[in-house]
C-alpha cells in the first residue's frame, strides 16, 4: 500500500519504552536506505509477486460476489429453484460465497509464505544489517 508519509528517519532510537532485555533497541534505516530499497529491483519483484496473485484474485471475488447479488436480485426464480428438501440455488452459493472467502484466504497464506515471506526476510534482514 503505498503511502505518501515518509519513512522513519534513521539514527539509533534509544528510547526506553521500545527497549526490553528479550529485545534490544536497534539503530533504524535511514529514509534513503528505505527509497533505495524501495527503488531497488529486488523489491519491484515482490511487487509483482504480490501484485500477480492479489489482483487477479480479489476481481474474481467481487465478480463472483456480484454475480451472487444480481442473481438474488433479478433471477429470484432460478435463486429459489429447490435442489433438495428445503435446500435451494440460493442457499447453496450463499454457503459458496463463504466457502469460497476461507479458500482464498488459505490459499494467500500458503502462497505469502512460500513465495512472498522469503523475499520479503531477504529485503528486512539486509536493511537491518546495513542500519
Amino acid at each position: 500500500m503505498a503511502s505518501d508519509a515518509p519513512p522513519p528517519e534513521g539514527g539509533t532510537d534509544t528510547s526506553p519504552a521500545q527497549s526490553t532485555p528479550d529485545r534490544p533497541t536497534t539503530a533504524q534505516p535511514t529514509t534513503a536506505q528505505f527509497v533505495e530499497v524501495q527503488e531497488s529491483a529486488e523489491f519491484g519483484e515482490l511487487r509483482r509477486t504480490y501484485r500477480s496473485f492479489a489482483f487477479p484474485l480479489t476481481v474474481a471475488f467481487i465478480a463472483w460476489y456480484l454475480l451472487y447479488v444480481l442473481l438474488s436480485n433479478y433471477a429470484g426464480g432460478f435463486m429459489g429453484t429447490k435442489l433438495f428438501g428445503n435446500i435451494n440455488v440460493a442457499l447453496i452459493l450463499g454457503l459458496a460465497q463463504f466457502i469460497t472467502t476461507f479458500l482464498i484466504a488459505w490459499f494467500y497464506a500458503r502462497h505469502a509464505s512460500r513465495k512472498l515471506d522469503p523475499k520479503a526476510d531477504v529485503i528486512k534482514s539486509r536493511m537491518e544489517a546495513d542500519a
